[in-house]
């Protein structure tokens, strides 16, 4: 018999669910994902992601891909760095991408939780969103949620100095949630929608998660935080 202590198994914000490819799709993940995607074990590679010098956002849970492909075409100027773990959703935006010529954003295919703190380098984002993340309402599944202590200290450590976190939700219980574990936490102060100003890292559009709360009489909750400043030992300098 091992001796070995039985592995907990981790407890996940999503259920994978199969969702089913269209041939566009499947075709766009065969021949587009060596263009736009990343290597989930290539943290080198995740390091020169884009090609040029400039400020970055990165959307967690980007579903079906319409609000970051719609920001990265407004805003050229910016990159932007997406986070999905439905291949439908990922193989739409692909297509997207295509149908604009845009080149201005990445993929990565997989859990943010486990991405975040592996490969996104510390200080290389200017903004991150979570718009409308699956609420998990029901009590018994609130550990289930995304907005977790430990995911708050893993997206501050990969935001520059006052840089951005922008969330969304319809639930207010777990806008209650997302605002109990932010103002824990010393590395976030909250600021308002004025605060933030006309800056477009800060710019969102509307979801299909969003109009289905709306159509169920849902109130659309927006939270805007910022990295307050990064502590650092005297001489020590950020790693890239």
């Amino acid at each position: 018999m091992s001796s070995r202590p039985p592995q907990r198994r981790r407890i996940r914000s999503f259920v994978r669910r199969p969702g089913r490819l269209t041939a566009a799709q499947r075709r766009a993940l065969a021949t587009l994902w060596p263009r736009y995607g990343l290597a989930l074990d290539d943290r080198a590679a995740l390091c020169e992601y884009f090609a040029r010098p400039t400020r970055r956002v990165m959307e967690i849970g980007f579903g079906n891909g319409d609000v970051i492909a719609e920001l990265a075409a407004d805003h050229p100027e910016l990159d932007y760095l997406g986070i999905e773990v439905h291949e439908p959703g990922i193989g739409r935006l692909l297509l997207s991408l295509e149908a604009r010529e845009l080149d201005n954003v990445r993929i990565l295919a997989g859990d943010a939780v486990e991405i975040v703190p592996k490969l996104i380098p510390p200080e290389s984002l200017a903004a991150i969103n979570i718009f409308f993340p699956d609420p998990w309402h029901k009590k018994r599944h609130h550990k289930r949620r995304l907005i977790q202590p430990a995911l708050v200290g893993s997206l501050a450590r990969c935001l520059v100095t006052n840089g951005a976190l922008h969330l969304a939700t319809d639930w207010p219980d777990y806008a209650e949630h997302m605002v109990t574990t932010l103002n824990a936490s010393a590395l976030f102060r909250p600021i308002t929608a004025a605060e933030s100003g006309s800056d477009p890292i800060w710019e969102r559009r509307p979801t299909k998660f969003e109009r289905r709360g709306e159509r169920l009489g849902h109130p659309v909750v927006d939270l805007y935080y910022s990295r307050t400043p990064v502590q650092r030992s005297a001489g020590v300098a950020p790693t890239r």
